[in-house]
Protein backbone atom coordinates (compact mmCIF):
# COMPACT_ATOMS: atom_id res chain seq x y z
CA UNK A 1 0.00 0.00 0.00
CA UNK A 2 1.48 3.27 -0.34
CA UNK A 3 0.18 6.23 1.56
CA UNK A 4 0.72 9.47 0.03
CA UNK A 5 -0.82 11.25 2.45
CA UNK A 6 -0.10 9.79 5.74
CA UNK A 7 -3.74 9.19 7.35
CA UNK A 8 -2.30 8.90 10.87
CA UNK A 9 -2.30 11.70 14.11
CA UNK A 10 1.09 12.60 15.32
CA UNK A 11 -0.20 11.36 18.83
CA UNK A 12 -0.46 7.81 20.07
CA UNK A 13 -1.24 6.33 23.23
CA UNK A 14 1.06 3.52 24.01
CA UNK A 15 -1.00 0.85 24.75
CA UNK A 16 -4.09 2.49 26.00
CA UNK A 17 -3.12 5.14 28.15
CA UNK A 18 0.42 4.16 29.12
CA UNK A 19 0.80 3.09 32.88
CA UNK A 20 -2.63 5.22 33.90
CA UNK A 21 -4.74 2.07 33.14
CA UNK A 22 -3.74 -1.44 32.54
CA UNK A 23 -1.81 -1.56 29.63
CA UNK A 24 -3.02 -3.57 26.71
CA UNK A 25 -6.82 -3.85 28.22
CA UNK A 26 -10.33 -2.09 26.97
CA UNK A 27 -9.85 0.02 30.03
CA UNK A 28 -6.70 1.38 29.13
CA UNK A 29 -8.49 2.20 25.49
CA UNK A 30 -11.48 3.56 26.94
CA UNK A 31 -8.82 5.47 29.72
CA UNK A 32 -6.72 7.33 26.37
CA UNK A 33 -9.58 7.87 24.64
CA UNK A 34 -11.62 10.01 27.31
CA UNK A 35 -8.03 12.04 27.37
CA UNK A 36 -8.75 12.95 23.75
CA UNK A 37 -6.81 10.32 22.08
CA UNK A 38 -7.82 9.32 18.82
CA UNK A 39 -5.43 6.47 17.90
CA UNK A 40 -3.79 3.93 19.88
CA UNK A 41 -0.39 1.57 19.98
CA UNK A 42 -1.32 -2.15 21.60
CA UNK A 43 1.07 -5.14 21.27
CA UNK A 44 -0.48 -8.60 19.75
CA UNK A 45 0.63 -12.22 19.88
CA UNK A 46 -1.00 -15.62 19.33
CA UNK A 47 -2.43 -18.15 21.87
CA UNK A 48 -1.53 -21.68 21.37
CA UNK A 49 -4.59 -22.41 19.68
CA UNK A 50 -3.87 -19.40 17.51
CA UNK A 51 -6.23 -16.43 18.34
CA UNK A 52 -4.56 -13.15 18.26
CA UNK A 53 -4.85 -11.34 21.72
CA UNK A 54 -2.80 -7.92 23.41
CA UNK A 55 -0.17 -8.85 25.60
CA UNK A 56 3.29 -6.80 25.48
CA UNK A 57 5.61 -9.59 27.58
CA UNK A 58 5.91 -13.34 26.17
CA UNK A 59 5.11 -14.43 30.37
CA UNK A 60 1.80 -13.70 32.07
CA UNK A 61 3.09 -12.91 35.52
CA UNK A 62 3.54 -9.15 35.13
CA UNK A 63 0.29 -7.82 33.65
CA UNK A 64 -2.32 -10.87 35.05
CA UNK A 65 -2.63 -13.51 37.53
CA UNK A 66 -1.70 -16.30 35.32
CA UNK A 67 1.76 -18.05 35.03
CA UNK A 68 4.10 -19.32 32.41
CA UNK A 69 4.25 -18.19 28.89
CA UNK A 70 1.03 -16.66 27.05
CA UNK A 71 1.65 -18.14 24.23
CA UNK A 72 1.19 -21.92 25.26
CA UNK A 73 -1.70 -21.57 26.43
CA UNK A 74 -5.30 -21.17 24.62
CA UNK A 75 -7.33 -18.64 24.00
CA UNK A 76 -9.70 -20.21 26.70
CA UNK A 77 -7.70 -20.11 29.32
CA UNK A 78 -6.04 -17.15 28.71
CA UNK A 79 -9.80 -15.43 28.76
CA UNK A 80 -10.07 -16.63 32.42
CA UNK A 81 -7.52 -14.42 33.63
CA UNK A 82 -7.52 -11.47 35.53
CA UNK A 83 -5.33 -8.72 33.65
CA UNK A 84 -6.23 -5.62 35.93
CA UNK A 85 -5.50 -6.46 39.38
CA UNK A 86 -1.84 -5.85 39.21
CA UNK A 87 -2.52 -2.06 38.14
CA UNK A 88 -5.37 -1.34 40.94
CA UNK A 89 -8.08 -2.64 42.80
CA UNK A 90 -10.33 -0.36 40.41
CA UNK A 91 -9.29 -2.65 37.56
CA UNK A 92 -9.77 -6.47 38.92
CA UNK A 93 -11.23 -8.66 36.55
CA UNK A 94 -10.15 -6.46 33.38
CA UNK A 95 -10.20 -9.64 31.27
CA UNK A 96 -7.03 -9.68 28.41
CA UNK A 97 -8.98 -8.77 24.77
CA UNK A 98 -8.18 -10.01 21.59
CA UNK A 99 -7.47 -8.38 18.79
CA UNK A 100 -11.06 -8.37 17.78
CA UNK A 101 -12.60 -6.74 20.58
CA UNK A 102 -10.38 -3.68 20.06
CA UNK A 103 -11.08 -3.79 16.15
CA UNK A 104 -14.58 -3.19 17.22
CA UNK A 105 -13.46 -0.49 19.55
CA UNK A 106 -12.03 1.16 17.57
CA UNK A 107 -13.83 1.10 14.61
CA UNK A 108 -17.30 1.66 16.13
CA UNK A 109 -15.32 4.77 17.46
CA UNK A 110 -13.58 6.17 14.86
CA UNK A 111 -10.16 5.37 16.00
CA UNK A 112 -7.25 4.63 14.59
CA UNK A 113 -4.80 1.55 15.68
CA UNK A 114 -1.09 0.57 15.71
CA UNK A 115 -0.35 -2.99 16.46
CA UNK A 116 2.70 -3.90 17.62
CA UNK A 117 3.09 -7.81 16.46
CA UNK A 118 5.20 -8.84 19.68
CA UNK A 119 5.38 -12.76 18.69
CA UNK A 120 6.01 -14.98 21.38
CA UNK A 121 9.96 -16.41 20.54
CA UNK A 122 9.53 -18.87 17.85
CA UNK A 123 6.21 -17.70 16.22
CA UNK A 124 7.76 -14.81 14.71
CA UNK A 125 7.04 -15.51 11.23
CA UNK A 126 3.86 -17.08 11.73
CA UNK A 127 2.51 -14.61 14.78
CA UNK A 128 2.86 -11.63 11.80
CA UNK A 129 1.03 -13.99 8.74
CA UNK A 130 -1.83 -14.22 11.60
CA UNK A 131 -2.31 -10.70 13.04
CA UNK A 132 -2.11 -9.28 9.28
CA UNK A 133 -4.60 -11.24 8.04
CA UNK A 134 -7.02 -10.96 11.38
CA UNK A 135 -6.27 -7.12 10.46
CA UNK A 136 -7.49 -7.16 6.89
CA UNK A 137 -10.41 -9.26 7.94
CA UNK A 138 -11.80 -6.65 10.86
CA UNK A 139 -10.71 -3.48 8.97
CA UNK A 140 -11.98 -4.93 5.76
CA UNK A 141 -13.40 -1.81 4.08
CA UNK A 142 -12.56 0.88 6.74
CA UNK A 143 -10.95 3.91 5.46
CA UNK A 144 -7.46 4.19 7.36
CA UNK A 145 -6.17 0.32 8.16
CA UNK A 146 -4.04 -0.19 11.21
CA UNK A 147 -0.44 0.39 11.39
CA UNK A 148 1.54 -2.78 11.77
CA UNK A 149 4.65 -2.63 13.26
CA UNK A 150 7.36 -5.16 15.01
CA UNK A 151 10.95 -5.24 15.60
CA UNK A 152 10.78 -8.56 14.37
CA UNK A 153 11.77 -8.89 10.87
CA UNK A 154 10.28 -11.99 9.97
CA UNK A 155 7.21 -10.95 11.66
CA UNK A 156 7.18 -8.09 9.06
CA UNK A 157 8.04 -10.49 6.35
CA UNK A 158 5.21 -12.28 7.19
CA UNK A 159 2.68 -9.81 7.41
CA UNK A 160 4.51 -8.46 4.21
CA UNK A 161 4.00 -11.84 2.11
CA UNK A 162 0.25 -12.42 3.11
CA UNK A 163 -1.44 -8.89 3.15
CA UNK A 164 1.20 -6.78 1.10
CA UNK A 165 -1.36 -3.71 1.14
CA UNK A 166 -1.48 -3.07 4.58
CA UNK A 167 1.07 -0.17 6.22
CA UNK A 168 4.24 -1.98 7.78
CA UNK A 169 6.64 0.17 10.45
CA UNK A 170 10.01 -1.18 11.03
CA UNK A 171 10.38 -0.51 15.14
CA UNK A 172 14.52 -0.15 16.40
CA UNK A 173 15.95 0.05 19.60
CA UNK A 174 19.12 1.35 18.19
CA UNK A 175 20.10 2.14 14.43
CA UNK A 176 21.97 -0.58 13.61
CA UNK A 177 23.86 -1.22 10.08
CA UNK A 178 21.71 -1.29 6.99
CA UNK A 179 18.48 -0.28 9.34
CA UNK A 180 16.78 1.84 5.84
CA UNK A 181 17.54 -0.51 3.57
CA UNK A 182 16.11 -3.41 5.68
CA UNK A 183 12.71 -1.38 6.25
CA UNK A 184 12.65 -0.68 2.63
CA UNK A 185 13.50 -3.99 1.40
CA UNK A 186 10.56 -4.74 3.86
CA UNK A 187 8.36 -2.53 1.98
CA UNK A 188 7.61 -0.33 5.14
CA UNK A 189 5.89 3.51 5.63
CA UNK A 190 7.65 3.75 8.34
CA UNK A 191 10.55 3.96 11.21
CA UNK A 192 9.26 3.81 14.47
CA UNK A 193 12.46 4.43 16.96
CA UNK A 194 13.86 5.77 20.71
CA UNK A 195 13.28 8.56 20.50
CA UNK A 196 16.77 9.48 21.36
CA UNK A 197 18.10 8.11 18.22
CA UNK A 198 16.26 11.45 15.98
CA UNK A 199 18.09 13.98 14.92
CA UNK A 200 18.05 16.05 12.20
CA UNK A 201 20.06 14.24 10.17
CA UNK A 202 18.23 10.84 10.29
CA UNK A 203 15.05 12.43 10.15
CA UNK A 204 15.67 14.05 6.74
CA UNK A 205 17.38 10.80 5.93
CA UNK A 206 14.14 8.80 6.46
CA UNK A 207 11.95 11.17 4.81
CA UNK A 208 14.49 11.51 1.57
CA UNK A 209 13.10 7.84 1.02
CA UNK A 210 10.17 8.37 1.08
CA UNK A 211 9.06 7.15 5.03
CA UNK A 212 7.91 8.82 7.86
CA UNK A 213 9.35 8.51 11.54
CA UNK A 214 8.31 7.81 14.80
CA UNK A 215 8.93 7.61 18.28
CA UNK A 216 8.96 5.75 21.27
CA UNK A 217 7.97 6.62 24.00
CA UNK A 218 7.85 9.92 24.50
CA UNK A 219 6.91 10.89 28.56
CA UNK A 220 8.90 14.42 29.04
CA UNK A 221 7.74 17.81 27.29
CA UNK A 222 11.58 18.27 26.37
CA UNK A 223 11.70 15.58 24.21
CA UNK A 224 8.27 15.95 22.75
CA UNK A 225 9.07 19.61 21.74
CA UNK A 226 12.45 18.13 20.51
CA UNK A 227 10.40 15.58 18.11
CA UNK A 228 7.63 18.63 16.47
CA UNK A 229 11.43 20.68 15.98
CA UNK A 230 12.82 17.87 13.90
CA UNK A 231 9.32 17.66 11.90
CA UNK A 232 9.02 13.78 13.41
CA UNK A 233 5.66 12.57 12.37
CA UNK A 234 4.66 10.47 15.67
CA UNK A 235 4.93 10.55 18.82
CA UNK A 236 4.14 7.46 21.18
CA UNK A 237 3.18 8.84 24.64
CA UNK A 238 2.65 6.72 28.12
CA UNK A 239 1.79 10.32 29.56
CA UNK A 240 -1.73 10.57 28.11
CA UNK A 241 -2.66 13.50 31.07
CA UNK A 242 0.75 15.16 30.14
CA UNK A 243 0.24 15.78 26.15
CA UNK A 244 -3.04 17.18 24.55
CA UNK A 245 -3.72 14.90 21.25
CA UNK A 246 -4.69 18.17 19.47
CA UNK A 247 -1.21 19.75 20.00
Amino acid sequence: MTMNSWPYPRWVAHRGAGKLAPENTLAAFRFGAAHGYRMFECDAKLSADGVPFLMHDATLERTTNGRGIGGAQTWSALSQLDAGGWHSRAFVGEPLPTLENLARFCLANDYLLNIEIKPTPGTERETGEVVAREAARLWQGAAIPPLLTSFQVESLKGAAAVQPELPRGLLLDSLREGWLDAALDLGCQAIVCNHALWDAATVAKVHGAGLRSLSYTVNDDWAAQRLIALGTDGIITDRVDLFSPAG
